[in-house]
């Protein structure tokens, strides 16, 4: 896997784990549904598809760079996927929804079927 490859599959897929972090809170969730809770099978969904998606941005950066900098550079990733996270969410949460859905299913497909 190159450098790119890698980078922009960790960048999609914690941009997609940390909207599904977010949304796992009552206040981005009521952004999101009007409803004023997360429903508790909600919220742990949420949670841990939070959590497999930062495990398969984890693993391209380790791919690419090792353990010690992939490690480092997946941090970094993980800290400019929630970025636009934070900035999006008050005005568009809808907007924020589809782009998670999105960049994770592109990112698991590339994963499946990607190169190397």
């Amino acid at each position: 896997m190159t450098a790119l490859n890698a980078s922009m599959l960790a960048l999609g897929l914690g941009f997609a784990g940390m909207s599904a972090l977010a949304f796992a809170m009552d206040r981005h969730y009521a952004q999101l549904t009007q409803q004023h809770e997360v429903p508790g099978p909600h919220r742990l969904l949420l949670r841990t598809a939070a959590l497999i998606l930062f495990g398969l941005a984890c693993a391209p950066c380790i791919a690419a760079w090792g353990g010690s900098v992939g490690t480092a550079t997946f941090i970094g990733f993980l800290s400019a996927g929630a970025l636009p996270v934070a900035l999006l969410l008050p005005w568009r949460p809808r907007l924020v929804a589809g782009l998670a859905t999105t960049l994770a299913l592109s990112g698991l497909a590339f994963m499946a079927l990607g190169p190397g």
